[in-house]
């Protein structure tokens, strides 16, 4: 090494400016030394602090890779071909920390004492030293300025021997201090290149002896696992790609078939309504009442599970029962001005529920399955190729059908077909059978074209009104909610049967023949399919209250009477002979003056399970109203008889019965014979 620099401490008596100046040379490369070795040391610093935080990270790494099989991973948690691997790695890992552990000790006693020593010690005593210099320096100078100053007029011995012994002391402290600050600044040269080289031997040492340790560790036999793993790591990176791309390949096919999806409301053309379902899921709004007329509605994920309707939150493991949709009703329904509403009533009419679908094919698809569950098609083995089925025979429904006895024969074994019987007339009894019921068509009680009528409107209000004002009773004002005058008592008030029923009015068209139960069931058979053909879900829900006079739909919210049937006109009623929740009326009623202009008009309804109650109600009605009527028949005819001399009048004419009259009495009198029997 080339010579070093020193500073002369034989002249720090003399204390001359050259001395002083070449003072402040060393001086600034003290500082710079220091300033330098600082930096030094907080980069050592932090490879020692790196090497025990990698110490302790691969010894946590190998603590973990041990407790991997003590995990329990949703996916893929059994496997034990990465368990044996990962225990493996983790013998190796934790050899690598005990490594990790040797080297950090090596760089703590080889690097960082040698350089902490110098920082801590020779630095610090450097700048101490140059602060006790820098005092002794000023003490001489004001000591001298003193002694200066003595008066040699007036010259005090003991002041003078004060200032000679201050002058004395303070310069032999200078010289003291700056002999020994002198030789610190010399001896610092040493140490700067003792506190480079030293610092930094240790830590190639510290690194040799760690990979000599490596190396006796990786032994052949650890080579030959690596090799394995790494030929393992490549096949599942290509396999990983090949599924990747795959998938890739996947989203963008949904992106091009899924773009028009995106729109809430799709067109129905391009994406048709599926009538066949048993099984659906999605999300819905479901309407929540928190009030007398607030409401909330929140968006669940909706799905049907067998005949139950499910719903679950977002977030939740596993859904709830939202409701019992067996032999449930639905139909569509305004509600609070929002689109796609339906309601779904249960069986006893004592749960019902409204949601909102997100769309109209959304809307259509939601109600034609919970039709189908309702049915209990589920249930069988092919639940949607029934469903299937039965949509095609309702689609079949506005097509010519063949007549019944086509029907009949085809059903009968051969020779067992039986001549075709003359049409003989019916009452409106329901409890007989007609025997000749082969001998009708279905164009004999439904006309093909005949329109169908899916809102209510009263077809008997022009004969109402007429015969109101023929009998003084137009000029009345009738009030809108339903209420009475208070001098009139009402019909029925007067009846003795009182009946409630909730209904829900399907349709209602014009027939033919009003004598046989068949024409309910066509009319039945052609509203629902008509309704499902043209997508008319929304239904009418109304009180059908069965009274001795009359049958009258009432609004369940204004109590308002919507429409008023006369039993009397009510000439035949019944039940689907499947679905009993389905029964339906024939009303006959005359289109105008003359009696050859009677027309008569089926009405369809839904109930809440309640048809054959509905029907018994009526025939009980019926009953009621024949007794009463025959009570006063045979109350005239005693009168006629008494009064048959003087029959003639004035101008004369004869007061005589009716042919039509007596034939109506005597149906009447059997229809009270067969419903008594019934």
């Amino acid at each position: 090494m080339p010579g070093i620099d020193k500073l002369p401490i034989e002249e720090t008596l003399e204390d001359s400016p050259q001395t002083r100046s070449l003072l402040g040379v060393f001086e600034e490369d003290a500082t710079a030394i220091s300033n330098y070795m600082n930096q030094l040391y907080q980069a050592m610093r932090r490879i020692y602090d790196a090497q025990n935080e990698l110490s302790a990270a691969t010894h946590l790494t190998s603590k973990l890779l041990k407790e991997y099989e003590k995990q329990r991973f949703p996916l893929g948690g059994d496997d034990e071909v990465m368990s044996s691997t990962l225990q493996q790695f983790s013998k190796v890992i934790d050899e690598l920390s005990s490594c990790h552990a040797v080297l950090s000790t090596q760089l703590a006693d080889a690097m960082m004492f040698p350089i902490t020593q110098f920082k801590e010690r020779d630095l610090k005593e450097i700048l101490t030293l140059k602060e006790v210099f820098q005092i002794a320096s000023n003490d001489h100078d004001a000591a001298i300025n003193r002694y200066s100053r003595l008066s040699k007029k007036r010259e005090n011995d003991k002041v003078k021997y004060e200032v000679t012994e201050d002058v004395y002391t303070s310069r032999k402290k200078q010289h003291q201090t700056m002999m020994h600050y002198f030789c610190a600044l010399n001896t610092l040269q040493y140490k700067k290149k003792i506190a480079l080289l030293e610092p930094l031997l240790g830590y190639m040492q510290a690194q040799i002896s760690f990979f000599k340790m490596g190396s006796e560790n990786l032994n052949d036999q650890l080579e030959e696992f690596l090799t394995n793993i790494g030929t393992s790591v490549q096949n599942v990176r290509r396999e990983m790609d090949s599924d990747v791309e795959t998938m890739q390949q996947t989203i963008e096919d949904l992106e091009v078939a899924s773009d028009p999806l995106y729109v809430p409301d799709p067109d129905p053309t391009k994406f048709p309504v599926h009538r066949n379902l048993t099984r659906k899921a999605g999300y819905l709004n479901a309407r929540n009442k928190t009030g007398l007329v607030s409401s909330t509605w929140d968006r669940q994920f909706y799905f049907t599970q067998g005949g139950n309707l499910m719903s679950q939150a977002r977030g939740d493991v596993a859904g709830g029962l939202a409701m019992d949709i067996d032999n449930c009703s639905v139909m569509a329904v305004d509600c609070e001005d929002r689109r796609y509403c339906f309601q779904i009533t249960s069986f006893d009419g004592k749960k019902s529920s409204i949601l909102q679908a997100e769309s109209k094919k959304d809307h259509e698809e939601w109600i034609c399955t919970i039709n189908n569950i309702s049915k209990q098609i589920y249930l069988s083995e092919n639940p949607e190729e029934i469903a299937a089925r039965v949509n095609q025979s309702a689609l079949e429904a506005v097509t010519p059908s063949p007549s019944f006895q086509q029907r009949h024969e085809s059903l009968r074994p051969a020779g067992q077909s039986r001549p075709p019987t003359a049409r003989t007339s019916s009452s409106g009894s329901l409890g007989s059978e007609s025997t000749n019921l082969a001998a009708l068509s279905l164009d004999s009680l439904v006309a093909p074209d005949t329109p169908i009528q899916f809102d209510i409107i009263s077809p008997v209000c022009e004969d109402q009104s007429g015969q109101a004002k023929a009998s003084g009773q137009g000029g009345r004002r009738t009030n809108p909610f339903g209420e009475s005058g208070g001098g009139t008592k009402s019909e029925t008030e007067e009846s003795i049967l009182h009946q409630l029923f909730i209904v829900r009015f399907l349709g209602s068209m014009e027939v033919k023949s009003d004598d046989n139960p068949d024409v309910v069931y066509e009319t039945m058979r052609q509203i629902l399919a008509a309704r499902a053909i043209h997508n008319i879900f929304r239904m009418t829900e109304s009180h059908l209250l069965v009274t001795c006079d009359c049958l009258k739909l009432i609004d369940p919210q204004t109590q308002v009477t919507r429409l008023t049937f006369p039993l009397p006109s009510v000439v035949l009623y019944a039940t689907h002979q499947e679905n009993k929740r389905l029964f339906g009326f024939v009303l006959r009623t005359s289109g105008g003056r003359s009696e050859s202009n009677l027309s008569s008009v089926c009405y369809i309804f839904e109930s809440n399970n309640e048809g054959e109650k509905i029907c018994d109600s009526v025939g009980l009605a019926k009953q009621i109203a024949l007794h009463a009527e025959l009570d006063l028949e045979e109350q005239s005819r005693l009168i006629a008889a008494s009064s048959r001399p003087n029959q003639a009048s004035s101008e004369g004419q004869f007061v005589v019965l009716s042919s039509s009259q007596s034939e109506e009495s005597d149906l009447g009198e059997e229809g009270k014979k067969r419903e008594s029997e019934a």
